[in-house]
């Protein structure tokens, strides 16, 4: 019963996690459009990073 508990509330873990990092890419897509409209490198170049990791993130967690 208690493992059966422990991966309920880990599935609602993930699931959180996961609509988190979805608002999180919503974002920096916004950001980084904002960025190559004014032709700014370095900022595409961070917001480009920040994608990356979310991206990783979420096959982590196997949502994407």
């Amino acid at each position: 019963m208690k493992q059966l508990m422990n991966t309920s509330l880990k599935k609602v873990g993930e699931k959180e996690r996961t609509a988190v990092l979805r608002l999180e890419m919503d974002y920096e897509l916004a950001t980084l459009f904002e960025a190559i409209e004014e032709k700014n490198e370095k900022k595409t170049k961070e917001c480009k990073q920040k994608l990356e990791k979310i991206r990783q993130e979420l096959m982590r967690l196997k949502a994407l």
